[in-house]
């Protein structure tokens, strides 16, 4: 499959998300069947095949892009801004590292920044934000090391494992990041 080089990093690139990427379809698909992935995406209990994420993918709102390592154009994971309100100039962010052999080794948190300056200078955008399960402790990690900071939690709001967990929120403001 093509990608598109549309914002590059240093080892990774963000290809605006193709609808009708075949590749994609069955990489979500077995991305949100993964528990690592889907299980904090809210999915853990459904069950993904191509067609449903070809649907998913096709619904998608705002700006959604594929991660891609430059070294040989693999798909790693998604990201996106979405939710956009143009008048307070607000948003959410997503990200998932779905490839399992590309986790924890930076990937995630260098989409984020650049998707955040994509965000900020680009959309002009003021306040991106985001939600994570409060036990992803790797996921926070890395949303803090980025500059995003704890701006409210939602007390047990998931049920999963047999146990409720809390949704933190947190966001990250356009002068935080210029610093």
């Amino acid at each position: 499959m093509k990608y598109y080089k549309k914002i590059v990093g240093e080892n990774l690139y963000l290809s605006p998300l193709d609808a009708e990427n075949e590749e994609l379809h069955a990489k979500w698909a077995e991305w949100m069947n993964d528990e690592a992935v889907g299980g904090n995406y809210g999915g853990h209990q459904n069950l993904a095949t191509i067609s449903s994420a070809k649907k998913t993918v096709e619904g998608l709102r705002g700006y959604h892009f594929s991660i891609v390592l430059l070294a040989g154009d693999v798909l790693i994971g998604h990201v996106s801004i979405h939710d956009i309100d143009n008048l307070n100039r607000n948003a959410f962010l997503g990200v998932f590292i779905g490839d399992k052999e590309n986790r924890n080794k930076g990937y995630g948190a260098e989409a984020i920044h650049l998707v955040l300056n994509y965000g900020f200078k680009t959309l002009n955008l003021n306040n991106i934000m985001l939600s994570v399960h409060a036990d992803n402790a790797g996921a926070i990690a890395c949303y803090q090391r980025v500059g995003f900071r704890e701006a409210g939690r939602r007390r047990e709001w998931i049920f999963k494992d047999g146990k409720y967990i809390d949704k933190l929120y947190m966001d990250l403001l356009a002068r935080e990041f210029a610093k």
